[in-house]
């Protein structure tokens, strides 16, 4: 009688395997002898050499440490710290640009399988290039002042003295060869009207990003719109992500006049600025957001449209005090807006809700949850408005189900 009993790996133990295929959250699976193993820097269909890295009761961490028979799809990273024990931003800087955007259509399609059993296949548009798109990151300092950013699942810091993804305005290459205090947290930014803001805290604690460079308050520009925009608030870090994602939500909202619209997790009111013309000033406008930085800025955003009003506030709780729209939109965080949200905005009576998501498993989740209330996905739209990585920007559109 066989056994099916799985094999026990060990961290730093090398094995070859052939990758399968793709997982979400930037990762491929493979298998060894019952045994599953999620392996960074892979792509399906080849034979690697898999170091693993850590161990578990369901499944395995492994990188690829040598490709014993590549894809086609193999090349080779633009950047120089790209690679297992380089920089963590990046997970596909060694697959072909169009591989990347099928691998993530990919997921979308496996996410609504497993998680909304929904039959769906969208193509993940491309956007740009795919170096020198983002305006925003996140870095850190080292205990010698060097800078740079984590290791992939990791609290180490990787030296890194040019980023190619970011937009060469930023000029990180001069910040990172003027050095900084050791062990800080390092944001900048830079806005579409060449505001350059860097912000710095100590990376060992919570204490609050103090402004060391630049504005406080940023300037952009969208379409007609203009745009306040403080250092602590949410905006896009594609250099395209405002405009494409407008014209994409404007594209499934279907205004009309006199419309009433519940924009929620709204922001600083990217979105809310493109209804005005189509809604005409009968028609209204309700942002709500959590975040007392972003509202602030929408206040001043909007401070001359009678007809928008600004709620600051959790989602949850707020949302109850609306008795109807025509329209929703919403831009949650990564996680989602959950059930007890979209429960409240099935009840409104909207003809459409337009859902903006940065996590596919997020929104097959919600996507579930929507259609269990009454509201069938129609449409959906998704961005590759992350190229090199593994995030996908989707935009989807929800309808009412006819009722015999």
């Amino acid at each position: 009688m066989s056994s099916s009993k799985r094999t026990t790996l060990q961290v730093g133990e090398k094995i070859r395997v052939t990758i399968e295929k793709i997982a979400h959250g930037g990762h491929f699976i493979a298998r060894y002898e019952g045994a599953v193993i999620f392996v960074r820097h892979g792509i399906p269909g080849e034979l690697c050499e898999v170091e693993i890295t850590s161990v578990g009761a369901s499944f395995n961490r492994g990188d690829v440490c040598e490709v014993i028979e590549p894809s086609s799809d193999r090349v080779s990273a633009p950047c120089r710290f790209a690679h297992r024990s380089g920089c963590g931003g990046c997970d596909f800087q060694h697959i072909s640009v169009a591989r990347q955007r099928d691998l993530k259509s990919d997921v979308i399609t496996e996410q609504f399988s497993r998680i909304a059993k929904m039959d769906i296949s969208v193509d993940v548009e491309e956007v740009a290039a795919p170096l020198g798109w983002r305006t925003r990151c996140s870095a850190v300092t080292t205990k010698s002042g060097a800078l740079g950013f984590y290791q992939a699942r990791s609290h180490k810091v990787v030296p890194v003295d040019d980023c190619r993804i970011l937009v060469p305005e930023m000029k990180y290459a001069e910040l990172a060869q003027r050095g900084s205090k050791p062990d800080q947290r390092i944001e900048i930014s830079i806005s579409n009207t060449g505001e350059r803001t860097i912000a710095t805290a100590h990376s060992g604690g919570e204490s609050p990003l103090r402004i060391s460079d630049g504005p406080d308050i940023s300037h952009y520009r969208v379409g007609d719109s203009s745009f306040e925009v403080s250092q602590k608030s949410f905006w896009q870090s594609h250099k395209d992500a405002p405009r494409i994602l407008t014209e994409a939500v404007l594209q499934y909202a279907q205004l009309q006049s006199d419309d009433s619209v519940l924009d929620l997790y709204g922001g600083v009111g990217l979105f809310a600025a493109s209804f005005l013309e189509l809604i005409g000033p009968t028609g209204t406008v309700d942002i709500v957001e959590g975040s007392k930085s972003a509202t602030a800025d929408a206040e001043r955003n909007f401070a001359s449209a009678k007809n928008v009003k600004i709620h600051t506030g959790d989602v949850a709780r707020v949302i109850t005090r609306f008795e109807r729209a025509d329209v929703i939109v919403l831009d949650p965080p990564r996680e989602g807006a959950g059930k007890q949200v979209l429960e409240k905005c099935t009840q409104l009576g909207a003809r459409v809700i337009v859902y903006v998501a940065c996590d596919p498993a997020a929104l097959a989740r919600d996507a579930a949850y929507l259609a269990e209330s009454g509201y069938s996905l129609k449409a959906m739209r998704a961005f590759d408005l992350f190229p090199m990585t593994h995030h996908i920007e989707s935009v989807a559109q929800f309808v009412a189900s006819k009722v015999s």
